[in-house]
């Protein structure tokens, strides 16, 4: 490690000679500046979303295009979760049976499973700055529990 930091240091020393303190550092800011100027274009990426549907969370898949600023915004500054109630979402109950582990017996739950369609409609009023395209593979999650 010793013998790669003193020939990084050499490696400095000599380039240093040759290329000027000022050029480096306007070299950096021109490049901020031009990474900036790009920001302001419309792009598309993928981000996951951790959604909160009545105290179950999952983390959803989408595909959202939105100025390269709101993006960047998202990615770094928020955390991406939102809550949504479940009165505002389409949904089918959907009976699973599960092996219960002590005698092998099984078990039905019920499960919801959540409509892409109406899952990306109530994220899409949730997010001002940008737009929803699609939303991935939405995991059922169990019935909450009524109060």
């Amino acid at each position: 490690m010793k013998r790669i930091v003193k020939t990084l240091k050499s490696m400095w020393a000599s380039v240093r000679r040759y290329v000027s303190p000022v050029f480096v550092m306007l070299l950096a800011a021109s490049f901020s500046l031009w990474y900036i100027s790009k920001l302001k274009y419309n792009y598309t990426t993928e981000f996951e979303i951790n959604v909160n549907v009545d105290g179950r969370r999952f983390a959803v898949p989408c595909v959202v295009e939105g100025q390269g600023t709101n993006l960047l915004g998202y990615a770094v500054y928020t955390s991406r979760r939102i809550d949504i109630p479940l009165s505002e979402l389409k949904y089918d109950k959907v009976q699973k049976s599960v092996l219960n582990g002590e005698n092998d017996a099984q078990q039905g739950v019920e499960l919801l499973q959540i409509h892409p369609a109406s899952l990306q409609s109530a994220m899409s009023v949730r997010f001002s700055d940008i737009k929803i395209v699609s939303v991935g593979a939405v995991p059922e999650i169990e019935m909450p529990e009524k109060e």
